[in-house]
């Protein structure tokens, strides 16, 4: 099957393709087993490709799957080069992206940068013989007093960044769990293995990487240990790698970070971004379920206030929710707590310093809520990344452990594992979900695919007109002053089209004036019923927005 004309990316070769791109995360593990063991594999992805074909994705995004232990998701890597034996083998892989290229999709995963497995043979070698190649691979200490003025960043199970080890008798750095050493990129060695491991799947024709935890590559004493100039110096080599060997290709930064800090990983604005072309926007997201609660705009306004500009040549990553919890480090702790208070009342939802709960549950599954921030997301300035199964208001299992809560099997039909596995259902990597409200005999994909009205079929319709409509992926951006707090206003251009969407995040209907100078006698059409509005008479446009409602207008004529 191959991709329709106008489901495709006006260039999928264009280099900015990224830019107009709607991403969609899936867990290999989560989405489909082919080979019936109980956990997803490549292949099972594969035979699914159709639906995303169908769902309208552009670029698939795959958290790791390389050879692991598993104890952190598979971000705990003992080989960069190897598949997870469970998913299936490299020619898997292969197939998968010829699949993905012949509809003219992309596909990228995750490079877990900053660290490996503690059963990685690098590491296992470091600790055997100091003075052997190897040695200098990771960050070794005869004290764990050096570097603290160092946060650490799981503070639910980690007591200190340094682990001691009995058989090199010394301590070891790390920024995350004490299985997953740090590596040592003062080292040229480390420096030229990574860029061979990238070169390695770029080589396969892999279309891009999310660099994982990328802040914390490189240690100085009396530093914090975040965002330092040699890990800026080491991202602008791994960019002209990719620049100058793999055009087109696509490096996304995983940087839980202020937008003034992330916005550094973008690189040079004098050159359009000479570091990586795409980076996550963090704290917008709970800044949007704050403003749901609190039923004004605000948070939401001030956030973006604190946006500085980024490069010509890069890209925000957008998302409402993803495989970690809802992440709560960026926002004070006042603001946590009212997050919490609000959707995580039970201590069970609570992991680290966020939420672990799924996009429907948090919305308390109320589809006005779910289509007020996937319009929003799907029309911020930026590229908005999907997580598998929202599309159709998956739940999650609060009584799994850590993360694997949100992780839960692909909900495809009312039958037995929900037809992601024909497995026995105690063999299954994790239990489907089978509650009342969100069990799989209701909520799956089979049910609401022929069903116009579904969130499934919604959720493709918006898709297709952000598609239709290149603005929302490099249009300007610029918010539009409104006389009610409750309502956030914003107007994209690009070219000769303008854009207005604006929303209401009060659950009450709510009347507002929105300040559109310069656009006088443009007609605002609504762009999902292609509905004609009153024209713009004078500076201000009057709107009522139902709760929770909201609109996308293209405006025609007018003085712009």
């Amino acid at each position: 099957m191959t991709r329709n004309n106008d489901r495709a990316l006006t260039d999928p070769g264009a280099a900015d393709w990224f830019k107009r791109a709607v991403f969609y995360e899936v867990l290999v593990s989560a989405f489909a087993d082919a080979n019936g063991d109980g956990v997803g594999d490549l292949a099972g992805l594969e035979s699914k490709l159709d639906y995303l074909e169908w769902l309208g994705v552009d670029c698939v995004w795959l958290p790791p799957f390389y050879a692991s232990p598993m104890n952190d998701g598979g971000y705990d890597i003992s080989d960069f080069r190897a598949v997870r034996p469970e998913f299936g083998e490299l020619g898997d892989f292969v197939r998968l992206l010829d699949s993905a290229h012949r509809r003219g999709m992309k596909v990228i995963t995750d490079l877990v940068m900053n660290h490996t497995s503690s059963a990685h043979p690098w590491f296992q070698e470091s600790r055997r013989d100091p003075e052997g190649p190897f040695g200098d691979f990771y960050v070794w200490s005869d004290t764990d007093q050096r570097y603290d003025e160092t946060r650490i960043i799981f503070i639910d199970t980690e007591k200190s960044n340094w682990t001691w080890d009995t058989e090199r008798n010394q301590f070891y750095w790390h920024r995350f769990f004490s299985h997953q050493p740090d590596l040592n990129y003062d080292n040229p060695a480390v420096q030229s293995a990574m860029l061979d491991v990238l070169r390695f799947w770029l080589d396969l024709g892999i279309d891009g990487f999310r660099l994982d935890a990328v802040p914390y590559l490189f240690e100085r004493d009396g530093t914090n240990n975040e965002n330092l100039p040699e890990t800026h110096d080491f991202l602008k080599l791994v960019r002209k790698v990719v620049d100058d060997e793999y055009p087109g290709r696509v490096l996304l930064a995983e940087a839980n970070q202020w937008p003034a800090d992330v916005a550094h990983y973008f690189g040079d604005p004098e050159v359009g971004g000479d570091e990586c072309h795409m980076a996550f926007h963090f704290p917008l997201m709970p800044r949007l379920f704050m403003a749901l609660r609190k039923e004004s705009a605000l948070p939401v306004s001030e956030i973006l206030a604190r946006t500085p500009d980024i490069p010509t040549g890069a890209q925000w990553g957008l998302f409402l929710r993803n495989h970690d919890e809802l992440t709560l480090e960026m926002v004070t702790d006042e603001e946590r707590e009212f997050l919490y208070e609000q959707y995580a009342p039970e201590p069970r939802m609570k992991a680290n310093v966020g939420i672990r709960r799924r996009l429907a549950p948090l919305l308390d599954n109320d589809r006005a809520q779910h289509e007020l921030l996937t319009a929003v997301l799907l029309s911020m300035p930026g590229s908005p990344v999907l997580y598998y199964g929202d599309e159709i208001g998956m739940g999650d299992n609060i009584w799994l452990p850590d993360r694997d809560g949100v992780r839960t099997p692909m909900q495809w039909t009312p039958d037995r594992n929900a037809g992601f596995s024909t497995a026995d259902p105690g063999k299954l990597y994790l239990p489907a979900v089978s509650d009342t409200v969100y069990g799989y005999q209701a909520v799956n994909v089979e049910a609401q695919r022929p069903v116009q009205a579904s969130l499934l079929n919604w959720t493709r319709r918006m898709l297709a007109v952000r598609r239709e409509h290149e603005t929302f992926g490099l249009g300007t951006f610029a918010e539009a002053d409104v006389s009610n707090t409750a309502v956030l206003a914003y107007l994209r251009h690009h070219d000769d089209e303008t854009l207005l969407c604006v929303f209401n995040f009060s659950s009450h209907p709510q009347a507002v004036d929105v300040k559109l100078p310069g656009l006088d006698g443009a007609v605002p059409v609504e762009l999902t019923g292609g509905s004609r509005f009153p024209a713009v008479s004078g500076e201000r446009y009057q709107l009522t927005l139902p709760g929770h409602g909201f609109y996308w207008f293209r405006l025609e004529g007018g003085a712009s």
